[in-house]
């Protein structure tokens, strides 16, 4: 199978990985020096794709890298179990290793172990706990117990961070994760996700445990420089070709937004012969918002009359100042208290983000759809 020049929708990594040089630097740097990181940014902004590239410059044998992914885990007793099988699994290189691990670190707990075809790798770990007792300290500890075993510090990656804030009693395991987490010498944590509200309400309202833990690092866009740089020599790389001026333009209409730039510019890669052309732009694009609107059509098709009135005035270029009259009579909003209500369940569904203190539709593509679907909408109702 050819290797795709674009790629979108998974992680990724070699040739594939777009700049990131500043961050790929800094996170390196706090994962070396044990700064506990946590990595906000919208979805698919390709937060994973980072952190994965650092995780395999950093490990060594004197700095092992731990990453799982919490996005199945719905209570905490899911959470310990995950914490506990990636621990004791990447950071032992033989079956017997993490076997004598887990006897001696969770002696208190006698885990169940169950193999699978690879013992070494396909093996999962059930406690069976009460969440409420002290031997979830011991799960908590176990990163530090193996590092001071071994000689070596520790970095643990946890993807999808945010699913914490979804279980029962959230508050308090967020506190004990805190509790124990923060006095570890040869631990540090990278946490990060792809639901930006939740991120940032866990990092940065003083009320909760996890305000003020570590390095907080924003994500930004790739400039589009670098994204032109990479499209032209990607085409290049199969024997098309494509202008500067085009590529640019491939960024302009997905608004740089990283997974939507290497989508676009496959598509209008497969529209090109030899040399792409304005007309296979505009082609991909419509490729693009078609592939994407049965997505979009879940994504609001339960919306309410008031939550698709809101989205009307942002897609109209209303981005604040939502409760003065005459927007609220121009989009039929109702109240001022019924607007704060719409904007939170709107900024929950993740259909819109306040940035700088203004309401915008965070899914360039999403945002041409709606504009799209609204105008047709407006159509029908004449």
């Amino acid at each position: 199978m050819e290797n795709k020049p674009f790629i979108f929708g998974v992680a990724t990594s070699g040739d594939n990985f777009t700049d990131r040089e500043k961050e790929t630097e800094r996170l390196l740097l706090n994962f070396r020096h044990g700064v506990n990181t946590v990595l906000i940014s919208p979805r698919r902004w390709g937060k994973t794709s980072l952190v994965q590239k650092v995780c395999h410059l950093a490990q060594s044998d004197e700095l092992k890298v731990v990453y799982f992914d919490a996005f199945s885990c719905r209570s905490d007793r899911d959470f310990y179990d995950a914490f506990a099988s990636a621990i004791l699994k990447q950071t032992s290189s033989k079956l017997d290793e993490w076997l004598e691990n887990a006897k001696l670190i969770l002696s208190r707990i006698s885990p169940k172990i169950s193999l699978g075809p690879d013992p070494l790798t396909d093996f999962s770990l059930s406690l069976e706990v009460n969440p409420k007792s002290d031997d979830i300290d011991e799960i908590l500890q176990l990163p530090e117990k193996i590092a001071q075993r071994k000689g070596c510090n520790i970095v643990v990656c946890i993807d999808e961070f945010q699913q914490i804030a979804e279980f029962r009693d959230s508050k308090t395991f967020q506190k004990r994760l805190r509790s124990v987490w923060q006095l570890q010498k040869s631990v540090s944590y990278c946490l990060f996700g792809s639901k930006k509200h939740l991120m940032n309400e866990l990092f940065e309202r003083k009320s909760l445990p996890f305000y003020k833990f570590g390095d907080v690092i924003y994500l930004q866009k790739i400039d589009i420089a670098d994204w032109i740089d990479y499209i032209c020599s990607r085409f290049e790389s199969t024997g098309k070709q494509i202008s500067k001026d085009l590529a640019g333009k491939i960024c302009q209409r997905v608004e740089n937004h990283s997974s939507y730039v290497q989508q676009l510019a496959w598509l209008v890669w497969i529209h090109t012969d030899k040399i792409a052309a304005e007309q296979d732009l505009e082609a991909a694009y419509r490729d693009i918002i078609d592939q994407n609107s049965p997505l979009f059509e879940k994504q609001t098709e339960s919306l309410t009359t008031y939550q698709m009135n809101f989205l009307r005035a942002v897609i109209d270029g209303v981005h604040g100042e939502f409760t003065t009259q005459n927007i609220l009579q121009k989009y039929r909003l109702g109240s001022s208290a019924n607007v704060s209500i719409v904007k939170r369940a709107l900024i929950k569904k993740e259909l819109i983000e306040i940035e700088k203190r203004q309401v915008i539709i965070p899914d360039p593509v999403m945002k041409e759809w709606l504009k799209r679907e609204l105008t047709l909408m407006s159509l029908l109702e004449k």
